[in-house]
């Protein structure tokens, strides 16, 4: 069996923990890894690390890379798949099942990155590769534990040697509809897929033969043109039309945390129904998410109060499936509140922004060991830089130094300028910016290690 990690969404429902440059699935939520990582430690437990596939978009290339690297892995620069734009899981699915079906026909399990799962589904996994995925496309459907609005559905239908035929897919009902469904048997939908590649290929070439004919397209040079692709899932695009659909009950835990009230579900609660890091009086079934600050909640119920030390989100409970409207009208306003978090992760280490103000801004900057910057300059800005670890080499202008632990520099705009650390612990510097206008695309690209944009 081979895996397909798929990695690319922006994940509104969360904010303001979740943020466009540091979305879901990286978050560590209640563990020591995050969501990704746990997804990629599932794929190991079912096959090789170069039969894993992940797709995702340039701006998380780094961020999955770094990540899986801190499990103590590699990953082939052949196994990160970026997409220029997201195109919905059902072409995600297809680029990663091309890539892993090189060398032949193979089996294929696409997990989404950002879910809660237990490894009791392991061994479901394995029967269902065994006895369906051959002659099935296998998606995996959740034995509910109460009715919920905030899932899909699944109405299994005849019995196979090891799960059901797909009767039909069901959109996220409404609390009534969910109660019938529940009551009826249906599953809620993982949107984790198990298939053959040929059988998959064959199927959307049935199905959707304008997007089969851009995937297989003879003229290697040509590319893909994902501007032209449709945005479809899976199941609509194909598990709802093929006769080949076949669904596999799993009886464990799981979630696709995508609300705060499903992150409330299955964490642990004090006696009074409260969970997160804060202090309680007189209140009941509320969640607290505020690392960054001391947090009391008195008199308060069905509450919950996230804190992501820039932007604070209060709702009740059982609004919390609203929070991407709030997030819709901050992009409206064109506010990075919704793309940033205040520390800032990058390929070469992170930044803080420690405080800012309309004419300066004040950021600590991490940089990896052995880690380069950008050759690069601003146009509205200058930058004050104090080493206050480590030891950094900076090219400004003409010039190049090395400045040591309390030594400082100053960057006038428009001039070109590098930073590196070539020593053996990390650097830390403070950096003062001031101008007129602070934002993070006041910025010309000359050379770049990462393979990010160039000026011409």
């Amino acid at each position: 069996m081979k895996a397909i990690i798929m990695a690319g969404g922006s994940g509104t429902r969360l904010w303001p923990l979740s943020r466009e440059q540091y979305p879901k699935q990286f978050l560590k939520i209640d563990s020591t890894h995050s969501l990704f990582q746990d997804t990629y430690i599932r794929a190991l437990k079912l096959c090789n690390p170069e039969d894993i596939a992940v797709v995702t978009n340039k701006f998380y290339e780094f961020l999955v890379k770094n990540q899986i690297e801190e499990l103590g892995y590699g990953i082939r620069e052949d196994r990160i798949l970026c997409e220029p734009c997201g195109r919905n899981t059902l072409p995600a699915i297809i680029l990663g099942t091309k890539v892993l079906s090189e060398s032949g026909d193979c089996h294929i399990i696409a997990f989404p990155s950002d879910h809660l799962l237990s490894d009791e589904a392991i061994g479901v996994f394995k029967e269902a590769d065994d006895k369906l995925a051959g002659k099935h496309i296998v998606t995996f459907g959740i034995v509910p534990d109460c009715p919920n609005t905030g899932y899909g559905y699944i109405r299994a239908g005849k019995p196979l040697e090891f799960g059901f035929e797909v009767d039909e897919f069901k959109e996220k009902p409404d609390t009534a509809t969910a109660e019938k469904y529940v009551r009826a048997g249906y599953l809620w939908n993982s949107g984790i897929v198990l298939f053959s590649s040929s059988l998959l290929m064959s199927e959307v070439k049935k199905y959707q033969p304008e997007m089969y004919r851009e995937f297989t397209k003879t003229d290697k040079n040509a590319g893909i043109d994902y501007n032209a692709l449709e945005s479809l899932s899976i199941d609509y695009g194909l598990l709802e039309k093929t006769d080949c659909a076949a669904v596999a009950a799993l009886d464990c835990k799981w979630s696709d945390l995508g609300s705060f009230k499903s992150i409330y579900d299955v964490k642990e609660h004090d006696d009074c129904g409260n969970a997160g890091n804060a202090e309680f009086l007189d209140s009941k079934n509320n969640l607290v998410l505020a690392d960054n600050r001391k947090t009391a909640i008195i008199g308060v119920n069905n509450t919950a109060v996230i804190d992501s030390g820039d932007a604070l989100l209060i709702c009740n409970m059982d609004r919390s499936e609203s929070v991407k409207e709030i997030v819709k009208r901050y992009q409206a306003k064109n506010d990075d509140v919704v793309k940033y978090h205040l520390t800032v992760n990058r390929p070469w280490g992170s930044y803080t922004v420690l405080e800012e103000h309309q004419f300066f801004k004040i950021k600590r900057v991490s940089v990896k060991c052995g880690s380069i910057l950008s050759l690069q300059k601003h146009h509205h800005r200058s930058e004050h830089w104090i080493v206050v670890c480590g030891s950094a080499d900076v090219i400004i202008g003409s010039e190049s130094k090395t400045l040591t632990q309390g030594q400082s520099t100053f960057v006038p705009a428009g001039v070109i300028h590098r930073l590196e650390n070539k020593g053996k612990i990390p650097l830390e510097v403070i950096e003062v910016q001031i101008g007129e206008y602070l934002g993070e695309d006041d910025i010309e690209r000359f050379e770049d290690v990462y393979g990010r944009e160039i000026s011409k």
